[in-house]
């Protein structure tokens, strides 16, 4: 059986069990390294004002992280080949991107744009984004997480190409250390057709930048 390690698929008797090597907290140990952190920092983890604070961050996480332990793969598992013919590029710009910096686990907050080029099937639009999602909602780099997303979506779909850019602010830069609030960090990911023409790469570019058709 297979099994995703580190997002990618690996043959089960290959994989390392990281659920062995690093086995999950209890949610109770969690609470206690919240409030150790809050005592850490000043504070005093029994004051009224937080003293609910560790069960509120480890519900949060559960969502921040809820990446961990979902196959990509599968979201891309139901397809469509009534396409009537269509041979161009499909193409969604500007979705919302949140994810956490392994260096800090500060926001990385943004958009991607993404884009396939079908061979006979397409899928339905939203599993598109529900890939960005599961690798966003990982500790990651957005080098990492760009090409973890278009790799696993040239895989899925059997597509003669994929694209990807993605543009964020990365709070481990604007809300502190350099303190540079406006930079943008923009990464892109190319396979199959997109890669070879560059015509192609230019459409897709230029189809972020102008907005519209």
């Amino acid at each position: 059986m297979d099994v995703i390690v580190d997002g990618a698929i690996v043959e089960k008797d290959n994989a390392t069990d990281n659920q062995d090597c690093h086995p999950q907290p209890t949610k109770a140990e969690a609470m206690d390294a919240v409030r150790t952190l809050i005592a850490w920092a000043g504070d005093n983890p029994d004051r009224e004002g937080l003293v609910d604070t560790p069960e509120r961050v480890v519900r949060s996480y559960e969502e921040f992280f809820s990446g961990y332990g979902q196959d990509p793969l599968e979201v891309l598992n139901r397809t469509f080949e009534e396409v009537e013919g269509y041979q161009d590029m499909v193409m969604l710009r500007g979705i919302t991107l949140e994810s956490h910096c392994e260096h800090h686990m500060v926001q990385i907050l943004g958009k991607a744009h993404v884009a396939y080029f079908p061979t006979n099937k397409v899928v339905g639009i939203s599993k598109l984004a529900r890939v960005i999602d599961i690798y966003a909602k990982r500790l990651q780099t957005q080098e990492t997480m760009t090409a973890q997303i278009g790799d696993t979506l040239q895989e899925g779909l059997d597509a003669r190409g994929v694209a990807i850019l993605i543009e964020a602010k990365h709070q481990c830069m604007t809300t502190r250390g350099i303190h540079k609030p406006d930079v943008d960090t923009i990464t892109t990911h190319f396979t199959g057709v997109f890669r070879e023409d560059p015509a192609l790469e230019q459409r897709f570019l230029s189809l972020i930048r102008a907005g519209t058709y």
